[in-house]
């Protein structure tokens, strides 16, 4: 039986598209797909006439997207992230082929809202974007031309995203599980980090080198849960009590 409602809690989430007319293409490849939440971060050209020409009938997502400033606004409150990309990358989380990242993403669905990310049309997804993102996932297709359009690369995932809402539901959740933080507690958790080793002396930010992006990439392999964020932010807050002091 199909779960149509996981497939209401996935947004789709193009990254400062060039054209307006890959925006209108990737609504249309949405909706014939069942997907309807669109959001778009610093589109160069939106709304246009070219996006309304190419959604032929899906109009109503460009009416409903939501624009923002940043990829991470974008992400508020999601629970999983993938990041689409035609390459691997350096600090990045093991990447999943399109099929298994939509059966997790559908899966994460029945703990809250998930992301899809889909870069530029010509420089793709920045680094530091996919970093933000729990896991890469890529179309495979012909090493030697893998260049896709970017509604033709929304149409592939979206179907994935489909077939996975029809082969599965949202498992029952494990006992003892907790609910896993939104993109927005974890970047938080990061900075947190960031302040403390700089406080400390481990950490020169003349010269951060990777410590950043590698607990970004700790935390989105451990799917970590809000209680653990908590837990971790009250310890650093602890670390950083002048000796001797008690609260």
């Amino acid at each position: 039986m199909e779960d149509i409602a996981s497939l209401g809690r996935v947004r789709v989430v193009l990254s400062r598209t060039s054209h307006p007319g890959n925006i209108g293409g990737a609504a249309r490849a949405m909706k014939t797909m069942g997907l309807g939440r669109l959001v778009l971060v610093s589109p160069r050209r939106f709304p246009h006439d070219d996006a309304i020409a190419r959604a032929t009938g899906a109009e109503d997502l460009l009416v409903n997207a939501s624009v923002v400033e940043s990829l991470a606004q974008a992400l508020e409150g999601c629970v999983l992230v993938a990041a689409v990309t035609a390459r691997r990358r350096e600090l990045s989380t093991p990447a999943r082929w399109a099929s298994e990242g939509a059966r997790e993403l559908i899966a994460a669905t029945g703990q809250g809202e998930v992301a899809l990310v889909f870069g530029n049309e010509t420089s793709g997804l920045s680094n530091d974007e996919v970093s933000l993102a729990h896991m890469p996932v890529m179309i495979p297709a012909n090493p030697d031309f893998s260049s896709l359009n970017l509604a033709s690369a929304v149409q592939i995932l979206c179907y994935e995203l489909r077939l996975a809402a029809a082969d599965i539901g949202a498992p029952p959740p494990v006992a003892g599980e907790g609910v896993p933080a939104p993109h927005e507690e974890v970047e938080r958790l990061v900075a947190h980090f960031e302040r403390a080793a700089v406080a400390s002396g481990f950490l020169d930010p003349a010269v951060p080198k990777r410590l950043i992006p590698r607990l970004r990439r700790l935390f989105a392999r451990a799917h970590i849960e809000r209680e653990e964020v908590a837990i971790l932010r009250g310890m650093l807050s602890a670390f950083e009590q002048p000796p001797g002091k008690v609260d």
